[in-house]
């Protein structure tokens, strides 16, 4: 098994046949949502029971190459019409395969006027009936539901300092941030280089979350353009990534083979 290398390969075939069974730390993911984006290659209008049958699968061959104190993050939102529909795909992850150890929310946009907050990106929608949706779903799945995570790797300050001396716990102006992530999308003022990535902000918490030094292995089966293997690149990690689509694989092996990588990646908060 190669690190640090994309396999232009269907993700289920590539972790059954090319990876080694309990090999892999984090897995940082979000697949075709169904929802009639238009990727190169990929169908994303399938009948409903064939992605969740293909969802079902795609988690059977996660808990086959996931270590066994391994995370699954799992990125999926759904339309403002079709509320159940990630709890529907994420069930099939689950179903005799992982367990569902977290609900992360991420959240894309806020507005609290009140505090004169009014912040982030969303794509509006033309309707009179929905809401616009302005977050979606991170769940985390492992095999024991028990995999120790650290937690303050991606903590917040206290608001009320008095909170630090007030707990026996509490060592250092650091506290959990819960399961509410806010993290914007970038501005794009130009064309998409692939039109459903996520902002790197969302690997790298996930990774920080779960821990990790120079030996994890992070795995995005659906590595779009690249960025779950840019971020683990960045942090140290090894990385692998499966792709079917030829031009978005070649779009991540040139950002991972760049001499200078981004200094993005924020320090411990």
């Amino acid at each position: 098994m190669d690190f640090n290398k994309v396999y232009e390969i269907d993700c289920i075939n590539g972790m059954n046949e090319v990876l080694e069974e309990n090999s892999i730390d984090i897995i940082v993911t979000s697949p075709p949502y169904n929802i009639g984006v238009k990727y190169n290659s990929h169908n994303d209008n399938m009948e409903f029971k064939d992605y969740l049958e293909w969802m079902n699968q795609f988690g059977k061959a996660c808990k086959r190459v996931l270590k066994d104190n391994g995370s699954l993050f799992f990125n999926i939102g759904d339309k403002a019409s079709d509320e159940f529909k990630a709890f529907d795909v994420a069930k099939q992850v689950n179903n005799n395969n992982l367990i569902l150890q977290n609900t992360i929310h991420w959240i894309k946009s806020i507005a609290v006027p009140e505090e004169d907050i009014n912040i982030g990106h969303y794509k509006p929608i033309n309707s009179r009936r929905y809401l616009n949706n302005l977050h979606e779903y991170v769940f985390h799945f492992t095999k024991s539901g028990s995999v120790t995570l650290d937690r303050l790797a991606i903590g917040v300050p206290y608001a009320d300092k008095s909170n630090i001396g007030r707990w026996k716990s509490v060592k250092n102006d650091l506290r959990d941030r819960g399961n509410i992530w806010y993290i914007p999308y970038e501005t794009v003022k130009s064309e998409k280089e692939h039109p459903a990535a996520f902002p790197k902000r969302l690997p790298e918490m996930c990774i920080k979350l779960h821990g990790f030094n120079e030996n994890t292995i992070v795995l995005d089966p659906f590595m779009g353009s690249g960025t779950t293997c840019v971020v683990a690149k960045e942090l140290g990690c090894k990385y692998l990534g499966f792709e079917i689509d030829k031009e978005y694989a070649n779009l991540s092996r040139s950002k991972l083979s760049q001499k200078e990588i981004s200094n993005y990646i924020s320090a411990q908060e």
